[in-house]
């Protein structure tokens, strides 16, 4: 084939070979000099435009650079197999991520486009906050939602923000919102756990789940916090944002923002919070229902030993106040907010919205709380119970302290807040005992007795019931400020028969007791249910002058701004106790103290007066007592009714009045209690045996013959059936259990 081609016209230069020292033409092609028609090319002798014609030296040449992995101008090196590999994946991650790009876009406009629209997004406001404040203008409580009041950044403790900031989002000051090499980082970090250990959101993602959004984990919630956290940022300043995510957060137990849980669990303000204590708060974070001191304290001082190792990392802190700080010892709290003003606080909340009406707004209420007195009453009646509770088997105590216009002062409704929230001294009816029985003489008194009206102390029957005194023991004839003093179960019993129960309990409710009382003879002994403060309140107008109170506690209701929504209008109170019967009380109730029951009250410097009361079985003991200045009640007792081990109004009661009010009346001015009654015989009288001239010796002269009424009248005062003398009038059965007149 190769002969019959024509011939060119064109002769080219044959290549020279140096075979043989000789130049020689060499026109052999080998096999991959050959151009094939396989592969598209031209026929031969019409090469194409611009291109060499095969065989030439030209042509020769680039085969041989091809050989040799040249392209005929350089030496360029072939492209292996993995660097086609990362092309195509360079190539494919670039069409992917532009693709992908795409969707995120649609994902986003998606779920953002079901927010609401952007100009009407704002800041929703902090839930309304109660700040509770005593009489000489401590903090006793707040409460709300939150637990605890704002705070201006600049206000809290230092330690705070860095320990936050160090532990949750340590660029938060860098980043925009969103932190791409944070979530980066917890991604990689999670992959390699095998599980979710840490979070990639900023502490402005958050915020904006905080403050906008459910606490679901969907992809949706997630696209929308991250655009709120874009808002967010460029609404505020960082400061701004770090403010309300620590006024906002929830630290468990209850305490919303920093200076709720700094007070639920340290007892002091987020002003004054230490390193160890800061550290503690920011661990909380990550878990705050799990690691809460109140539950786990273990738990919670090993995070934050991490928080300040992550404080020392991020040149928050130096190496020497990190180990001071993990020195330190273990955090504890308590399991619900401690400390008796909250027994306070609790009465004040729900008295509130009575006053006020629904708490829409940060409010300041003033209380007519002594703090002082507040916490020397929880810390009487919390060291009694503790010092007794094995020996005497008792477990619970209360305690109500009122001034002469019915404001409380101090009220203990148990032995430990953190265990038991109960009210005990508001709340709890228990059988006030002896302790009632200043209300049966004060009835007696304004019938026409007096202290030195006699009565026989012995066996006394009314239908079916029969009392007996405590010690089992009966004295005769005693005047009743001996039966009072003694606290003679016998002598109150005629007392009620005489004036009835209905007027008893007339008397009761007209001094402050508004429990509703059982109309019958017993109600002598204080067997009708009263609270504390009820009881208290009945023994204020001894203490006052004889002018009837209400006990109240809330003074005044105020906005954060200072307007007044509530302020206690002026009281009237009405006199209910004469002046005569006034001075008789008051002198009777001294001489309970002095010489009677009552001894273990007394107080140094001070004239004072007051009733013990002891429940059957000892399971109630009661001392109530005032002076000019302060009327206070002190119970103790079991929650289930158990007896107590040989504990009666005059033993520990006492004891821990005293203390209480020897406190109260430290560097207080000298008052003594009003009335000026005193008694007109020191003794009763136990005249001889008359003898006639005849030598007959006439019968004695029975007791009441001898005295005379304490109306002016001649002739001895009737009984009422009991003791020595006889009836003036037949009384019927249903009189003698429930109350009826009595003719003197």
């Amino acid at each position: 084939m190769a002969n019959n081609r024509k011939p060119s016209g064109r002769k080219e230069p044959p290549p020279l070979s140096r075979a043989g020292g000789q130049a020689t033409l060499d026109l052999r092609l080998d096999s991959e000099d050959r151009v094939s028609r396989q592969h598209g090319s031209r026929p031969q002798g019409k090469p194409a435009p611009g291109k060499d014609r095969p065989g030439t030296v030209r042509q020769v040449t680039k085969a041989k650079a091809r050989r040799k992995g040249g392209n005929g101008r350089g030496r360029k090196p072939r492209r292996t197999g993995w660097r086609r590999l990362a092309g195509r994946a360079a190539y494919w991650s670039l069409v992917f991520g532009i693709w992908g790009g795409i969707a995120l876009a649609c994902v986003i406009g998606w779920y953002a486009a079901q927010l609401p629209q952007m100009s009407t997004w704002n800041v929703p406001q902090r839930p309304p906050n109660a700040r509770i404040m005593s009489v000489d203008g401590a903090l006793i409580a707040n409460r709300g939602a939150t637990g605890g009041e704002a705070m201006r950044l600049e206000e809290m403790s230092p330690y705070i923000p860095m320990a936050v900031i160090a532990i949750e989002d340590r660029r938060f000051k860098y980043h925009f919102g969103i932190d791409p090499l944070g979530l980066t980082r917890a991604m990689i970090t999670n992959v390699v756990a095998g599980e979710v250990v840490q979070g990639g959101s900023t502490l402005t993602q958050q915020l904006a789940k905080n403050l906008f959004l459910e606490p679901d984990r969907t992809i949706g919630r997630k696209v929308q916090e991250a655009v709120l956290a874009l808002w967010l940022e460029t609404k505020f300043t960082k400061d701004e944002i770090l403010e309300l995510y620590l006024n906002r957060v929830y630290f468990g137990s209850g305490a919303y923002g920093v200076d709720a849980a700094s007070r639920r669990y340290f007892g002091k303000s987020a002003r004054d919070v230490t390193l160890a204590e800061a550290a503690l708060l920011a661990g909380l974070l990550k878990a705050p229902s799990r690691l809460s001191p109140a539950r786990d304290t273990e738990a919670a001082n090993e995070r934050a030993q991490i928080v300040l190792a992550a404080m020392q990392r991020g040149y928050f802190i130096t190496q020497g106040e990190a180990d001071r700080a993990k020195a330190m010892d273990a955090a504890t709290a308590r399991h619900f907010w401690s400390g008796s003003e909250h027994y306070a606080a609790d009465m004040v909340m729900d008295e509130l919205k009575s006053l006020i009406g629904e708490v829409n707004r940060n409010i300041i209420v003033d209380t007519t709380i002594d703090f002082e007195l507040q916490r020397e009453a929880g810390k009487v009646i919390a060291q009694a119970v503790s010092e007794n509770a094995s020996a005497h088997q008792v477990s619970q105590g209360a305690l109500v302290s009122l001034d002469g216009t019915g404001a409380i002062r101090a009220i203990v409704g148990g032995a430990d807040y953190s265990k038991s929230q109960y009210n005990r001294a508001s709340d709890a009816k228990r059988q006030p005992g002896s302790a009632f029985k200043p209300i049966v003489y004060l009835a007696a008194l304004e019938g026409g007795r007096t202290p030195d009206s006699v009565r026989q102390d012995t066996p006394v029957r009314i239908g079916k019931w029969t009392p007996a005194n405590y010690d089992k023991e009966y004295r005769g004839p005693v005047t009743l400020q001996e039966g009072l003093t003694l606290s003679l179960n016998t002598i109150a019993a005629q007392l009620v028969m005489e004036v009835g129960p209905k007027t008893v309990i007339e008397t009761a409710h007209r001094l402050g007791i508004e429990s509703e009382l059982e109309r019958n003879a017993s109600i002598a002994l204080g067997t009708s249910e009263v609270s504390l403060l009820e009881l208290t309140t009945a023994y204020a107008p001894f203490s006052n002058g004889g002018y009837g109170v209400q006990p109240w506690l809330i003074r005044r209701v105020m906005t954060a701004d200072g307007d007044v929504l509530y302020e206690r209008p002026t009281a009237h109170s009405p006199q209910v106790v004469g002046t005569r019967e006034l001075g008789m009380m008051n002198a009777m109730l001294n001489n309970v103290m002095r010489n009677g029951t009552g001894k273990a009250a007394r107080i140094s410097g001070w004239e004072t007066a007051g009733k013990t009361g002891t429940t059957q079985n000892s399971r109630d003991a009661l001392f109530v007592g005032y002076t000019a200045n302060l009327v206070t009640g002190i119970w103790f007792g079991n929650d289930d009714g158990t007896p107590m081990n040989k504990v009666t109004g005059g033993t520990l009661p006492a004891r821990s009045w005293a203390q209480y009010m020897s406190f109260a009346h430290n560097g207080v001015p000298v008052a003594a209690l009003p009335g000026n009654w005193q008694p007109q015989l020191a003794v009763v009288p136990r005249p001889a045996p008359v003898r006639p001239a005849n030598g007959v010796q006439r019968p004695v002269a029975s007791q009441q013959e001898l005295i005379a009424s304490d109306r002016g009248e001649g002739g001895p005062r009737p009984q009422a059936g009991v003791g020595e003398g006889a009836p003036r009038e037949r009384r019927s059965l249903f009189n003698i259990l429930f109350g009826g007149s009595n003719p003197g």
